[in-house]
């Protein structure tokens, strides 16, 4: 990153610069991207996934992870966007839907997630030992987990700009005025829809709104 440039500017620099050299044919700027867009989805996930143990008992978390990798790099194999604003919109869409697929495929009503049985007394438990689990706590883990699934619904469900900053600050992790250059618009504009964002979501989801 640039000595003195904020991350998120540092990130901004970065696509901008893997797109140009995409677009000159040097493959290795693709993956370049795909490592950006990488970091920030699994820091994403493990906020999603913080307080569930239960995951990896199915999948390992970057076994999953990389289901979406692979969704953009298709993706980019088949358009190079021209500018970090598509580049942005177009990793966020792709974190945004992998986010929802895990809520729905691990505790959607017929997921592994909604069958564990913490009472069964399966093998696998009496083969590896593991600390009592409290019914309670799994099943407020299991209520957590189907209220992210439906934050990232929600969030596809908003108004274009609103969406489009709200992609970039919180899916992306840029600040307001990372955001507003790759917007071409003011820092003020960005706070205005990332504040119009927010009381939508709020509004829609009440007390099922998770910390995010």
């Amino acid at each position: 990153m640039p000595e003195g440039v904020e991350p998120s500017e540092g990130t901004t620099i970065l696509v901008r610069r893997c797109l140009d050299r995409l677009r000159g044919g040097d493959e290795a700027a693709r993956a370049e991207l795909l490592r950006a867009a990488g970091e920030r989805l699994t820091r994403l996930a493990r906020k999603m996934f913080h307080a569930e143990g239960r995951l990896r008992c199915w999948e390992e978390t970057g076994d999953v992870l990389q289901n979406a990798m692979l969704r953009l790099l298709r993706r980019l194999h088949n358009v190079t966007p021209a500018s970090p604003r598509e580049f942005f919109r177009l990793a966020a869409g792709e974190i945004r839907r992998e986010l929802i697929d895990l809520a729905r495929h691990y505790f959607g009503p017929h997921g592994p997630g909604t069958k564990h049985d913490t009472h069964a007394g399966k093998k696998a438990q009496r083969d590896t030992p593991s600390p009592a689990v409290d019914p309670a706590d799994e099943e407020q883990d299991l209520n957590k987990l189907a209220e992210w699934g439906e934050f990232h619904e929600r969030v596809d469900a908003l108004p274009e700009e609103e969406r489009e900053a709200f992609d970039l600050v919180w899916y992306q992790g840029l600040s307001y005025v990372a955001a507003a250059e790759v917007l071409g618009v003011s820092a003020r504009t960005v706070t205005r829809r990332w504040q119009a964002a927010c009381l939508k979501l709020e509004s829609a989801l009440g007390d099922k709104m998770p910390p995010f």
